[in-house]
């Protein structure tokens, strides 16, 4: 090689090194799913009908939203009316442009000019969709986004981790809109995804990163009001027994009314283990796949839903497990077939990392186990499961109980009246 070859690589590879830049920054927060866990169930990732954000902008099959976004685009600035300045409102996004790519874990080969056009319409889409979900303000050109399986397939896509844009952008931009509202984004946006706070949480001192984060918020939240405390242990985590396992072994199982925590598991000192009431849906896997991709992503050293899963993962082995939940009221079953449930559960757990463990959860872990290693509990649940699980078992274990104890009184009775006998005749032979 010659010296001006030499001096043309050396200029290449400065140059690359020039340009080299951190794959993630503290900014990132809208991800690619891993592939190891993508590859389980690659549906659970990926949008039905609507594309929000970069990863999944242009795909052939979420074209035909395309004008939807457009239209709805079009009537929030209509909304907006004089007090909408789209030249300020493209600036502000021209000057967010660098800081929205940040937000995302790959690199794209958009233009600015593609990306402003990008946030212009997917944020003026969610922002109309929103208010006529917030105010029923719906009209004769929402025909087909008011069919029931859309409506359904908008939400869980906007749910999902790969389809997001970043929650302070969206809020930016709704407050620079002008448009006149005592309420706020974020107002407008507990109400568009009320279907998933089953904590009714209010929005007070609620801070997100998007929308799966919101629905992560909505089973962490009530967390800080619970006299337990969040904190994390390094400890190898102890294999929880099957439901039907801890039923064997004298575990009894209640619903958790008292409080409005979905992960809010308790092992009272009546040996009742208490779970709060959850309904197996057909998103149910979607919304927590997600959740959990998440944490695995974003907060490694935070995976509380994952806690949760892998309890519940533990609990419900086969079907059996499932109809024991179903049973007590823990578990509402509305995919039909308790072999899917069992499928679900089983399935969500696989080739994810675990790094650290909930302590809660752990100490629950480790108080059954020690529950069901002494042996006296087991005898008495085998006891209980055996002469005393109905009235009528109870009854006849009863009756068979006091049939053997008069029929032992009977037999030291008959004892105790041949030895007197033989003690008379005795005495009666030593007289003569």
């Amino acid at each position: 090689m010659n010296s001006m070859d030499h001096n043309l690589v050396m200029d290449d590879i400065r140059g690359m090194l020039q340009s080299a830049e951190l794959p993630l920054t503290t900014e990132c927060s809208i991800y690619k799913v891993p592939f190891d866990i993508r590859r389980l169930n690659d549906d659970a990732y990926t949008p039905k009908v609507v594309s929000i954000g970069l990863f999944h902008h242009g795909s052939p099959g979420l074209q035909n939203m395309e004008r939807h976004k457009l239209m709805y685009c079009n009537k929030f600035i209509q909304r907006a009316g004089t007090a909408f300045d789209l030249d300020s409102f493209v600036r502000r996004i021209e000057l967010a442009e660098p800081g929205v790519r940040r937000c995302y874990s790959d690199m794209f080969p958009l233009t600015s000019k593609e990306l402003v056009k990008l946030v212009l319409v997917d944020c003026t889409f969610i922002f109309e969709l929103f208010w006529r979900h917030f105010y029923g303000d719906w009209s004769k050109d929402d025909t087909l986004l008011w069919k029931p399986w859309l409506t359904t397939n908008i939400r869980l896509d906007l749910l999902l981790l790969e389809n997001q844009i970043p929650f302070s952008i969206l809020e930016d931009l709704f407050n620079h809109s002008g448009v006149g509202t005592v309420h706020t984004f974020l107002d407008l946006t507990f109400d568009y995804f009320g279907y998933y706070n089953s904590s009714n949480l209010t929005p007070v001192n609620v801070k997100i990163e998007h929308f799966t984060d919101l629905l992560r918020v909505f089973y962490l939240k009530p967390l800080e009001s619970l006299p337990f405390t969040r904190g994390r242990t390094n400890e190898s985590m102890i294999q929880l027994k099957s439901a039907t396992e801890l039923v064997e072994a004298g575990v009894k199982f209640d619903v958790n009314t008292k409080s409005n925590c979905a992960m809010d598991l308790r092992f009272s000192q009546k040996k009742v283990l208490e779970i709060p009431l959850l309904r197996v849906e057909d998103w149910t896997e979607t919304l927590f796949r997600n959740m959990m991709a998440l944490e695995q992503c974003h907060y490694p050293d935070e995976s509380y839903f994952t806690d949760y899963v892998a309890v519940l993962d533990f609990l419900i082995n086969t079907s059996r497990d499932v109809d024991v939940l179903v049973e007590k009221g823990i578990l509402v079953n509305w995919l039909g077939d308790a072999d899917s449930v069992a499928n679900l559960f089983n399935g969500l757990w696989k080739n994810i990392t675990h790094v650290n463990f909930g302590e809660h959860y752990y100490r629950l872990c480790e108080d059954l186990d020690s529950f069901c290693k002494d042996p006296l509990h087991k005898m008495k649940a085998t006891l209980w499961r055996d002469y005393g699980s109905t009235p009528w078992q109870a009854a006849a274990s009863i009756a068979g109980v006091l049939l053997l104890i008069l029929s032992l009184i009977q037999t030291v009775c008959s004892v105790l009246q041949v030895v007197q006998q033989f003690n008379q005749n005795n005495t009666s032979n030593q007289n003569n």
